[in-house]
């Protein structure tokens, strides 16, 4: 069977002809201008990735960056909260965001081990909290009053240390809440703690999984955290996890908050507010001559509305009056801007 030759092939026999240079008689020359192109094609076949579509990706790269970034808020608040609780320096940094099976991930984990089951109310599904043995016990010594150390031999925790470690994962879970708090209002809860991966099978083996691994340093003791999200756990909010939603969240919060405190402080404001008598003109050489005890008839009557400025402003009608002792007004009338007045009339209309 004939080979077809390629583009390239072609044009290398035909340098070979312009050269006059075949090599000898067996053709040892146009095999290597084959051979070279062959190397290219391999070459260009090597570049090819690889794609099993029994595990297809689940998670975009910008959803794999927000999950990220979620978590590395997470580790900043634990270190803080952590570090208060053991009275004990604490650093907690995200290492790690990967996206695997369930399976791949069950079977990195060490027996026995500390594996907390997370409900995520609101969401249906639950998600798992691994923390390695070396940090659970230096949490435990901590909190027994020890230095923070370490077991040479792993065992699993007796009914007590089970408790005090219940107690420090619920106190945890808020920094979760406040963390994914940008993308929905979270509310995880502690089911329960288990210390065989065999019994936390909260979804089929060849589910796909987003793993966030964070490496925790205690005293001197340095231990793995992982967290394991199932994809249908979150896939109803999969469209928040993006950097544009994410930041727009920020942005929104913020100014918000922004606002009300802006408000508050205006309401702390002082203005001065001047009841106008009434007006009349005079001319500098009238005004000059004015002296003590002089009259002057103003263009408004005893028994007509005053107006009550605030700064320069007139913002109100108003009557005098005297309150006891002192002298005072009573508003009988609000007094709205133009432009004000224009937006309401808008309103109005769109509303009618």
């Amino acid at each position: 069977m004939n080979e077809i030759l390629s583009k390239k092939e072609i044009d290398n026999l035909l340098s070979a002809v312009e050269v006059g240079d075949f090599g000898d008689s067996s053709g040892s020359k146009t095999d290597d201008y084959l051979n070279e192109s062959f190397e290219d094609e391999n070459v260009k076949k090597s570049s090819v990735r690889m794609y099993d579509f029994k595990r297809p990706d689940k998670f975009s790269k910008d959803q794999i960056r927000t999950i990220q970034m979620i978590h590395e808020t997470y580790a900043r608040l634990t270190t803080t909260s952590l570090s208060a609780q053991l009275r004990s320096f604490v650093n907690i940094r995200v290492v790690s965001v990967d996206q695997l099976t369930y399976e791949e991930f069950s079977r990195s984990i060490p027996n026995p081990s500390t594996l907390a089951i997370i409900n995520m109310d609101p969401l249906k599904g639950s998600l798992i909290m691994e923390i390695d043995p070396n940090i659970t016990f230096v949490i435990i010594d901590r909190l027994f009053g020890g230095e923070g150390q370490a077991l040479k031999d792993n065992r699993e925790l007796t009914d007590i240390e089970l408790s005090v470690i219940e107690g420090v994962v619920i106190r945890i879970l808020g920094n979760l809440r406040e963390a994914w708090s940008n993308a929905m209002d979270l509310r995880p809860k502690l089911g329960n703690i288990e210390t065989n991966i065999q019994f936390t099978q909260i979804v089929p083996p060849n589910d796909m999984v987003v793993l966030i691994t964070l490496e925790i340093k205690i005293g001197a003791t340095e231990g793995i955290m992982n967290f394991c999200i199932p994809y249908i756990t979150i896939e109803s909010i999969i469209s928040k996890l993006s950097a544009q939603y994410w930041y727009s969240s920020i942005r929104k919060k913020d100014t918000h908050e922004n606002l009300d405190l802006i408000k508050d402080q205006m309401y702390e404001v002082s203005l001065d507010l001047i009841a106008k008598l009434g007006s009349i003109p005079l001319s500098v050489n009238e005004l000059m001559k004015i002296k003590a005890g002089d009259v002057i008839k103003l263009n408004t009557k005893t028994n007509s509305e005053l107006d009550l400025l605030v700064g320069s402003k007139k913002k109100y009608d108003c009557y005098p009056g005297r309150i006891g002792n002192k002298l005072g007004v009573q508003i009988t009338k609000t007094i709205q801007d133009e432009q004000s007045e224009k937006n309401t009339i808008e309103g109005d209309l769109e509303n009618g």
